[in-house]
């Protein structure tokens, strides 16, 4: 797996580390579980730190970010409104036209092959140059 994003000489992955410790909570152990998934799903993610402070993972473009909030993890896919998800997982973000989010609450277990077929496609969707929201004129 390649690291970009490295603040203060310090590697991005090593920043994610430190706040999902920094976190020492529910909330740590949240976001450590989906790290860990969607590591699992594209073995060729990088994970990059990005906006003070946020950790990003990406494949040719970003798949989603992280953030942490007192009540809520939030998982944002950049890409999401162009994903299909039949397991419902997205619940946050639904109105605008290109971001998709799943927050999750403490205590709720995401569904982990639905959440990984999701960071299977966002990747495919990044590598493949497309999204819903990006069409082309016809050629004349």
């Amino acid at each position: 797996m390649r690291k970009s994003g490295a603040s203060d000489g310090q590697p991005a992955s090593e920043l994610i580390s430190n706040r999902i410790a920094e976190l020492g909570d529910w909330r740590g152990r949240t976001l450590g579980r989906m790290r860990k998934l969607i590591k699992q799903a594209d073995p060729d993610v990088v994970e990059e730190w990005k906006w003070m402070g946020t950790p990003v993972w990406s494949h040719d473009g970003i798949i989603c970010t992280g953030e942490s909030y007192k009540k809520v993890v939030k998982l944002t896919f950049a890409k999401g409104a162009a994903l299909k998800d039949p397991a419902r997982l997205f619940n946050s973000s639904l109105d605008g036209n290109v971001r998709r989010a799943i927050d999750i609450h403490e205590g709720v277990e995401v569904d982990e092959s639905a959440f990984t077929a999701l960071i299977r496609q966002a990747a495919a969707l990044n590598r493949s140059g497309k999204s819903k929201a990006s069409k082309k004129a016809p050629e004349k």
